[in-house]
């Protein structure tokens, strides 16, 4: 396999990994109380740079089948990016991987549940909250996956 099949191979599987976790875990994956468990991905950026493209692309597809408002699609797929981006810069630091996702989205997305969906609550709060969320999905679950995929490197991102 070609490394250009093997990345775009990757890639969609990852985004499709994402779709169905966020469609899976609806009910917690939206609102200014949130674990989007489909973020725990964006440590794969860890171990393959397909892993950008990948939960970028999820993150997109899963904000436009859930019915997500248009700046929601817009700047939640954009703050996934940044946060996937940091991920992959910071990969030679195992334990700061989930940090750019954490930030990127504790910023961004309450401006965004303020602004497409009116959330009453103020935006400090938001950020704690969708923080909160954040340190769930990327730095205790996305942990436990960097950990246990890392095990298993060998076999699985054989090619990279």
């Amino acid at each position: 396999m070609s490394k250009k099949t093997l990345y775009i191979t990757q890639a969609a599987l990852i985004a499709a990994i994402y779709v169905v976790l966020v469609i899976i875990f609806k009910p917690i994956s939206f609102t200014y109380i949130q674990v989007r468990i489909a973020e725990a991905l964006t440590i794969l950026p860890y171990f393959t740079p397909a892993g950008i493209p990948g939960v970028t692309i999820g993150c997109l597809l899963a904000n436009v089948v859930s019915g997500s408002d248009m700046l929601d699609i817009i700047f939640g797929t954009l703050a996934t990016l940044v946060g996937a981006i940091g991920s992959y810069v910071l990969r030679k630091h195992k334990f700061l991987i989930p940090l750019p996702p954490i930030l990127a989205n504790s910023i961004v997305v309450p401006w965004i549940l303020r602004y497409a969906y009116a959330v009453p609550l103020s935006i400090p709060f938001m950020m704690l909250t969708v923080g909160i969320g954040e340190v769930i999905s990327c730095g205790i679950i996305g942990l436990i996956l960097l950990f246990v995929l890392n095990r298993h490197r060998n076999v699985i991102f054989r090619n990279n």
